[in-house]
């Protein structure tokens, strides 16, 4: 790095930040450091084991980095897991076991070191540390490497008293865990309850009077009541408002483009075209495949395009119509074939192949602009049981990106083909999707990123993934 001349202003590429030069050579080892607006946070779980903190994690991540902000996990666990290769028995957790105390610090610390290397070195943004930090003492070893690093925090408190709540977490994710390979469902079951009673001799939830000072939120029974405090910063209100809206409840969503239409079969993008034979006869597999599945108090859900409109009518239900789920706004390119686009635009064609996700169409909209525009749909989801989505390529994909954690880069080219149902179902960690092709053919309008994105290349080369169509 060049040697930077007294008094000039350097730049924290992370925060965003004008710092003047003399401040970095006052900084003392070990001081704190100031927060920030948009400084990184850290979301800290706490809760006895087996109140769906990993739960809460994996989904509160998949969110945050769906909508554009950079979250990874740091399960302590599986620190522990790797530094104690064989797990013998509750024991371990035991408070009076001094030298397990030792190792299980040891782990915490390790994470906080990688916590600090992804925040303040590989620009993310916010940190999830899932452990069950049950301890004043803990909680406080935390705040207290936030405060030298200039990070914000928010405790998010699993506090869960119901029987049944828990039997069921141990059954779904507890017994699968390498702690209990080789041991009965009995075994695992009668260890992990005396390792939540090694928990319980020492929790200490966090307190309204003590922590009164302190960014969090209770949740309570798994959703039934939340408690919040402090919520400070456009993180923390993102976090709080989305835990706030999710459940649950066991459930199944529905995913359908609308039937083919007329513009599909010409290979045309965008347009509010109505459907085709085929499109029609799609709308009559759908109606009766949805009514073969007996779905309890089912929502329909459509854009305000007539293609979704006809795909929808033929249900002979009630549905309800989101702008919201209007397809990708192709702007100057609307109605046109790729061809055109290729032989019109092709500076723009080479610009959306290099970067499809942030690319915008001129006077239109990128893949990025669709997610922040799907955000209420996303979470108006949580908060629903049983829905059907009948929808457009680019909001399903959109969709599904959020439901089964993909990456920005792999989102645009998500395949989500006419006539096919994706019926997806919440698991414990994740989405179990299952494809259900109706037996109506139609073209197929995927096209794969080409493997020449140069501006200059051939239109031979810009084209040659481009599917068939009349």
């Amino acid at each position: 790095m060049a040697a930077v001349a007294s008094g000039q202003l350097t730049q924290n590429p992370l925060q965003k930040v004008w710092v003047p030069l003399s401040l970095h050579r006052l900084r003392r080892r070990g001081s704190t450091v100031p927060q920030f607006t948009n400084c990184p946070t850290m979301v800290i779980l706490v809760g006895l084991p087996a109140r769906g903190k990993t739960y809460v994690s994996k989904k509160l991540t998949r969110y945050l980095n769906w909508i554009g902000m950079p979250t990874r996990v740091f399960n302590v666990g599986q620190y522990r897991r790797e530094a104690v290769q064989s797990y013998k028995n509750y024991e371990f957790f035991r408070h009076d076991n001094e030298e397990a105390m030792q190792i299980r610090r040891q782990c915490a610390l390790a994470a906080l070191q990688d916590v600090r290397t992804y925040l303040s070195s590989e620009e993310g943004q916010v940190a999830v540390f899932d452990a069950t930090n049950t301890t004043r003492e803990r909680r406080a070893l935390i705040m207290q490497f936030a405060r030298e690093n200039g990070y914000k925090v928010l405790f998010v408190e699993s506090i869960c008293d119901d029987p049944a709540i828990i039997e069921e977490n141990i059954k779904q994710v507890k017994l699968s865990s390498p702690d209990y390979k080789g041991c009965t469902p009995e075994e695992a079951v009668a260890d992990f309850l005396q390792r939540i009673e090694c928990y319980k001799a020492t929790y200490e939830p966090l307190d309204e009077q003590l922590d009164s000072g302190l960014s969090y939120i209770k949740i309570f029974d798994v959703g039934v009541r939340y408690l919040a405090n402090r919520v400070q910063g456009h993180v923390q209100s993102r976090t709080v408002y989305y835990l706030m809206n999710t459940h649950v409840t066991p459930r199944a969503i529905y995913l359908s483009r609308h039937g083919e239409s007329q513009l599909n079969l010409k290979g045309r993008i965008g347009g509010d075209a109505g459907l085709s034979t085929r499109g029609r006869q799609y709308a009559q597999a759908l109606a009766e495949f949805i009514r073969s599945q007996s779905i309890r108090e089912l929502k329909v859900w459509t854009s305000h395009m007539k293609r979704t409109i006809e795909t929808a009518e033929a249900l002979g239900v009630p549905y309800e119509q989101w702008k919201a789920l209007n397809e990708i706004d192709a702007g100057v390119c609307e109605e046109m074939t790729y061809e055109e686009i290729q032989e019109r635009y092709p500076e723009e064609f080479a610009l959306r192949d290099q970067d499809k996700y942030r690319y915008r169409y001129p006077k239109g909209e990128s893949y990025q602009d669709l997610v922040q525009r799907l955000e209420p749909v996303i979470m108006e989801l949580e908060r629903q049981e049983n829905v059907l989505v009948i929808c457009h390529q680019a909001v399903m994909r959109c969709l599904l990106a959020y439901f089964l954690d993909k990456s920005a880069e792999e989102l645009p080219y998500l395949r989500c083909p006419l006539h096919t149902v994706l019926k997806l179902t919440p698991v414990a960690y994740g989405c179990e999707v299952e494809s259900i092709f109706l037996n109506v053919e139609a073209v197929n309008t995927h096209r794969e990123r080409p493997q020449n994105v140069d501006i200059s290349r051939p239109p031979a080369e810009a084209l040659v993934t481009v599917p068939e169509h009349y």
